[in-house]
């Protein structure tokens, strides 16, 4: 009998990792590609992104067979509607015995937490949002509204204020800014006035690789750069202390944190910020050591779809 094999994705809005492996979690190959977050009437065009990642990463593990199970955690599915088309798109792909799709923060809670545990996940990439699941097991969510009426402190949110920074110093609305020299390398622009028309076609994407430009600059004591951090990293503290008090009760309770996404890597400035943050913020913060891999609690959603403790 062929071993059962199984596949965690975590579709963000920057790229999206996948892993296959057998049901008790060990390895057989991980492959990183585009983004496959799902904007609203663009489920077809995400799963065509995810199918093709997963049938590489099955042919990288020489694996011919269908998986058992695929859980797919995927950016812009919190919603029902394109969670709902996602999945509806996925089984037309043919990946896998059984196919489930979930909010990419689910997989990001998972692998924190255990499938059941208390605690609160804040995920900054190219957007913003937390969740939360309590002691007695309520769930909640804060942030996560999208790029024009929300995503607060992540990278798209620090770009098109670093690129605000820059137009208001062309107008001598405040003083000159390194922001200006550095971004428009990195656009590779000739004239502050190409800045509109670059903007005006940016996508989130876009706007979050300017993150690393303003962050750098800060680590590197620029005072508007750090400016921007710094609010950023308000920002993203609120979201988690708004949870504290909703799920428990009290910031000063003891609260498990987990941090992931692309703007909260391990020694990253922006983390350190948060980091600093929530010491005061939510005095009972208890930080998660280990690094979270979202496509790895997708795993670990997959296994449990298998209702079997599978040796490998």
């Amino acid at each position: 009998m062929a071993q059962q094999i199984v596949v965690g994705v975590d579709g963000g809005g920057s790229k999206t990792h996948v892993i296959v492996a057998t049901p008790r979690g060990k390895v057989l190959a991980e492959v990183t590609g585009d983004s496959s977050a799902v904007a609203p009437g663009e489920a077809l065009s995400s799963a065509e992104v995810i199918g093709a990642l997963v049938r590489d990463a099955l042919a990288q593990a020489e694996i011919t067979e269908r998986p058992a199970a695929v859980v797919a955690g995927v950016a812009g599915t919190g919603r029902e509607k394109e969670q709902k088309a996602l999945l509806r798109a996925l089984r037309n792909e043919s990946l896998a015995e059984d196919v489930k799709v979930v909010p990419d923060a689910e997989i990001a809670l998972t692998d924190a937490f255990g499938r059941e545990g208390a605690g609160i996940l804040l995920i900054a990439g190219t957007g913003s949002v937390a969740f939360g699941r309590g002691p007695a097991g309520a769930f909640r969510r804060c942030g996560g509204w999208g790029p024009v009426a929300g995503d607060e402190g992540s990278g798209a949110w620090i770009g098109r204020r670093a690129l605000s920074v820059v137009t208001s110093s062309a107008d001598e609305r405040e003083p000159e800014s390194r922001l200006t020299g550095a971004l428009m390398t990195a656009l590779e622009l000739e004239t502050i006035d190409d800045i509109i028309p670059w903007a005006a076609k940016a996508t989130p994407k876009d706007l979050a690789a300017l993150a690393v430009h303003v962050t750098t600059l800060a680590a590197d004591r620029d005072l508007r750069a750090n400016s921007i951090c710094t609010l950023a990293a308000e920002e993203l503290v609120l979201h988690v202390r708004t949870l504290a008090r909703q799920l428990f009760v009290d910031e000063r309770a003891a609260v498990p944190v987990a941090l992931a996404g692309g703007m909260l890597q391990r020694g990253s400035f922006l983390r350190r910020l948060v980091e600093h943050r929530l010491k005061t913020a939510v005095p009972g913060c208890v930080l998660h050591a280990e690094e979270v891999v979202p496509a790895r609690g997708a795993v670990k959603m997959a296994a449990a779809l298998l209702k079997v403790s599978a040796t490998a």
